[in-house]
C-alpha cells in the first residue's frame, strides 16, 4: 500500500512541500530515498522504537521511503511524526484518507512525546498558501503557527494523540488566536526610556534624525559617556512595527529557532547586540545549513555593534553588500538563500585605544599613530555607509546631578513617526522604498535638491573633507530628513550644514 504525507522543509525564510512516500514490499531490507541527511536516516531508529513503544505495529516486509522533491536536501529531526505516520499508514494503523490535507511536522522521542521543530511559522503560511485543511505539529510550537489564519493548528503532545485524531478517536480543538488583539497588546510594554539619559542634548538629536531617516550612525566618545546606553534606547523611538512587518521579523526568528515555546508574533522591534568576537558566519548568516545571521534578525529593528574596531576587519566588510541591498544571498553548491536584512545599524567606539583622546577631563596616552592605526580597523568604504558619525562627550557632574526632567522616548518618537508619514506619502510610487536612507541616487536627484547657498556648502564640505559621491548623497539624504522633522517641503542650507556636521569622522583634524 503507498501512502503519502506532506511536510515541509525551510529554505531561507520560505517554506517548500516535502512529500513523504511510504510503500511496504516483498524483502526485509529497508530503504529511505530522496537525499535525506544523516539526522533524517538516523530518525528511522527513533520512529521504530517510538511506534513499538506505544504497541502499534512495524510494517512487516521491505519498507521504502521517498521523500520529494528528490534534489531539496532533507535535514533535521522535524520530519520525525511526518515519516511516523506515512509509515504506520502502510499498514492500515492509520485510516484518514484525507492525509495530504495535513501538514505534519514535529521530532519524536523514544516514548513518542512530540518535541518542537524550528521555522513552523513560514511552513504555516506555506500550508494555507496551499489550502490545506490543518497542521499537526507540536504543542509547544502551536502559539506561533496560530498567527496564521483559515488553517486548523492541530497541536499533539503524544504520537498516540496524532494517531487517535486522524483515525476519528480523538477530538483536538484547533488553537485560535486574535492575532491583532495580541499584536496591539504585546506593543503597549514598556522599553527603555531616553528620559534616563542625562544631558546629550546633541546626540540625542542626532538618533532622532537617524530614527527618523532610517539612517546608520557611529558615535564616538570615551568610556561612560553613555554611548550603550543610548543605543539601547534607539528602538524606543522608532516607529511601531506594522503588522506585515511584524510578521516578516517572526518568521526570521521562527527559522533560527528563537521564539522559544508557547511565543506568538513579535511586536517589539529587535534589537540585537552581538559580541566583537562574532563571526562573519554569524554575523550575516549562512553556514552547511543556511541559518540567519545577526543582521537579519535584526530586520526591521537594530543592530549595535558596540567597540566597532574590536570587531574582525573581515567580518565588518562583509556587512558592506547587506547595508546597500538590505538582504543577504547566500550561494551553496546546491542552492542560494536570501535572507532580508533591512536593519539600522547603530556602532559606538572610542576615539583612540586608550578612550580618551577627546575627553577634556583626560590626558591621552596615545600617539597619532597609534589613533591613526586605531580609527584605521574600521575601513572607508564601511564608513562612507554609516550616515552620521558623531561625537558624544562626557557627560558632566552639573548634568548628572540635575533633577530637570529629561525628554522621554514617546514625546521624540511622535516626531520621528510624523516625518516617516511625510516620507510615505514621498515614496509611494516606490513600494520598497520606506524611509529617506533607502534612496536610490536617482531619487536623492529627485527629492533632494538644494538652493544655491546649500550648494557652496556642499562644494566646500567636499573639498576640505574629501567626501566620497557616496558620503555626498548620505549628506543630502540626511538634510532630507532634516527638513522632513522641521515639516519643510525644501532643503535649505541650516538642513545641509547640519547633516554636514554630522561626518565628524572626516575631519582631518582626528588623530592629530
Amino acid at each position: 500500500m503507498l501512502v503519502k504525507t506532506l511536510g515541509s522543509a525551510v529554505q531561507g525564510v520560505d517554506a517548500m512541500t516535502v512529500t513523504v512516500e511510504a510503500t511496504v514490499g516483498p524483502g526485509v531490507k529497508m530503504a529511505m530515498v530522496g537525499l535525506p541527511d544523516n539526522a533524517v536516516r538516523e530518525s528511522i531508529d527513533r520512529i521504530r522504537t517510538a511506534i513499538q513503544h506505544n504497541h502499534y505495529q512495524w510494517p512487516k516486509g521491505r519498507l521504502v521511503i521517498n521523500m520529494a522533491p528528490a534534489d531539496v536536501r532533507k535535514e533535521g529531526s522535524a520530519y520525525d511524526l511526518c515519516l511516523a505516520i506515512s509509515i504506520m499508514a502502510t499498514n492500515g494503523q492509520i485510516r484518514n484518507k484525507d492525509l495530504s490535507q495535513y501538514m505534519i511536522m514535529g521530532e519524536l522521542s523514544l516514548d513518542g512525546s512530540v518535541h518542537p521543530v524550528r521555522g513552523v511559522l513560514p511552513i504555516a503560511m506555506h500550508a494555507r498558501k496551499l489550502g490545506m485543511q490543518g497542521f499537526l505539529l507540536p504543542v509547544q510550537n502551536a502559539s506561533e503557527a496560530a498567527i496564521v489564519k483559515d488553517l486548523d493548528i492541530i497541536p499533539v503532545r503524544h504520537l498516540r494523540e496524532a494517531v487517535d485524531y486522524l483515525n476519528g478517536r480523538a477530538e483536538i480543538s484547533p488553537v485560535q488566536k486574535d492575532t491583532r488583539s495580541l499584536f496591539v497588546e504585546a506593543q503597549k510594554e514598556s522599553t527603555e526610556d531616553f528620559a534616563d539619559v542625562k544631558g546629550q542634548v546633541a546626540t540625542k538629536r542626532a538618533l532622532e534624525i537617524a530614527a527618523a531617516g532610517g539612517h546608520n550612525v557611529v558615535m564616538v566618545g570615551p568610556p561612560g559617556s553613555g554611548k550603550t546606553m543610548l543605543a539601547k534606547r534607539v528602538r524606543s523611538i522608532l516607529p511601531p512595527l506594522t503588522l506585515r512587518e511584524a510578521l516578516e521579523t517572526t518568521k526570521i526568528h521562527s527559522v533560527a529557532g528563537l521564539l522559544g515555546s508557547n511565543a506568538s508574533l513579535m511586536a517589539t522591534r529587535p534589537f540585537r547586540s552581538p559580541h566583537h568576537t562574532i563571526s562573519d558566519v554569524a554575523l550575516v548568516g549562512g553556514g552547511s545549513f543556511p541559518q540567519p545571521g545577526e543582521i537579519s534578525l535584526a530586520h526591521h529593528g537594530v543592530l549595535f555593534l558596540d567597540e566597532l574596531p574590536e570587531f574582525r576587519r573581515g567580518v565588518l566588510e562583509v556587512m558592506r553588500q547587506p547595508l546597500e541591498d538590505r538582504k543577504v544571498n547566500v550561494s551553496r553548491a546546491r542552492l542560494t538563500v536570501e535572507f532580508p536584512a533591512n536593519f539600522m545599524l547603530v556602532a559606538s567606539m572610542n576615539p583612540c585605544p586608550c578612550g580618551h583622546y577627546t575627553n577634556p577631563g583626560r590626558v591621552c596616552t596615545c600617539s597619532p599613530r597609534d589613533i591613526r592605526r586605531y580609527l584605521s580597523r574600521v575601513s572607508g568604504p564601511l564608513m562612507d555607509r554609516i550616515d552620521l558619525q558623531i561625537e558624544v562627550p562626557p557627560v558632566k557632574y552639573d548634568q548628572l546631578a540635575s533633577t530637570q526632567k529629561e525628554e522621554s522616548s514617546e514625546s521624540i518618537r511622535l516626531r520621528v513617526e510624523e516625518a516617516r508619514i511625510i516620507q510615505n506619502m514621498r515614496f509611494k510610487k516606490h513600494p520598497r522604498i520606506h524611509s529617506n536612507s533607502m534612496m536610490t541616487s536617482a531619487l536623492v536627484r529627485e527629492y533632494c535638491q538644494t538652493d544655491p547657498q546649500s550648494l557652496l556648502l556642499l562644494k566646500s564640505a567636499i573639498e576640505s573633507l574629501g567626501l566620497s559621491a557616496r558620503a555626498y548623497d548620505r549628506i543630502l539624504k540626511v538634510s532630507r530628513t532634516i527638513a522632513d522633522l522641521e515639516k519643510s517641503e525644501k532643503i535649505v542650507a541650516s538642513h545641509v550644514a547640519e547633516a554636514i556636521g554630522y561626518r565628524n569622522l572626516d575631519r582631518s583634524t582626528w588623530a592629530g
